[in-house]
């Protein structure tokens, strides 16, 4: 929903019929406030069931500079809105000591806090016709010794993975999913992140979200999709609604239950479309 405000951004979901929202910390105080959080969650009966950290370039300057300390106070602000995860980007490059120590500092603010942090695959950077390598230690979380991983298919179409491998190479490891969908590959035309509604671009979303709920997973789906091109709220509302039909029918939820799993999270995304 972003730039809107979360308050905002409840009542569509409420309104969608998402089971839940995911906050992204932003420079908005409310996104950072775990009373004001609480409070509407309540209110509008969702469940903040994840945070994204402050890591983009938007969000420079949210909580600080160090890296460290906006993972860990993003890691505090889970624990005390009950949220069970946080999503969290590669560092950038020349973020060095913090790229050195990235993995350890994730896995102890974990264990620290009681949450998952999930490190969210990425894409190169497109700068004169060349690919460049904006993160470190880079932007593919299969080669990271981290314990949890969210995937995100708008990113996968960017960096040209296809994202059933990309999902099966994880295996337990993925742990989070935000729900959209991309067209292509940097250098074959594409040059943003795009973030489509799932079913639109040409990554395999259904035949992930199958794969996933057949083998009972139990992580949540977030729904991360760019709605700016709505030119009414009406017209917003019908685009998430129809994020969030695409997601029940793929994930099976029939299907999921003769496994024995839980019934799969469809859960909104408060996250910038183009940058997230």
């Amino acid at each position: 929903m972003y730039p809107l405000e979360p308050e905002h951004a409840f009542r569509i979901a409420k309104e969608a019929g998402f089971d839940g929202v995911e906050i992204m910390v932003t420079n908005e105080a409310t996104t950072q406030d775990p009373v004001a959080l609480n409070e509407m969650a309540e209110r509008y009966g969702l469940p903040i069931l994840s945070i994204h950290a402050p890591v983009l370039l938007l969000t420079h300057f949210v909580w600080g500079r160090d890296p460290r300390v906006k993972l860990a106070k993003t890691a505090e602000l889970a624990k005390a809105v009950g949220a069970g995860s946080v999503v969290v980007h590669p560092p950038f490059r020349w973020q060095a000591s913090y790229a050195l120590e990235f993995l350890s500092i994730v896995r102890e603010l974990s264990q620290e806090h009681g949450v998952e942090i999930a490190v969210e695959n990425m894409f190169p950077w497109r700068a004169a016709g060349r690919n460049v390598k904006a993160y470190a230690p880079g932007w593919d979380p299969r080669a990271m010794d981290c314990d949890a991983v969210t995937l995100d298919f708008s990113h996968a179409a960017l960096s040209g993975t296809d994202s059933m491998t990309l999902a099966n190479d994880l295996g337990d490891r993925l742990r989070h999913v935000h729900l959209c969908d991309g067209s292509g590959a940097i250098g074959e035309g594409q040059i943003f992140d795009e973030h489509l509604l799932p079913g639109r671009g040409r990554e395999p979303v259904a035949e992930v979200l199958r794969m996933l709920a057949d083998r009972g997973w139990d992580g949540s789906i977030v729904a991360e999709v760019n709605t700016r091109k709505a030119k009414t709220e009406a017209e917003r509302l019908e685009m998430l609604r129809e994020t969030v039909a695409y997601a029940r029918e793929h994930v099976a939820v029939d299907a999921a239950a003769e496994h024995g799993s839980p019934l799969r999270r469809v859960i909104d995304a408060i996250v910038p479309g183009r940058q997230s």
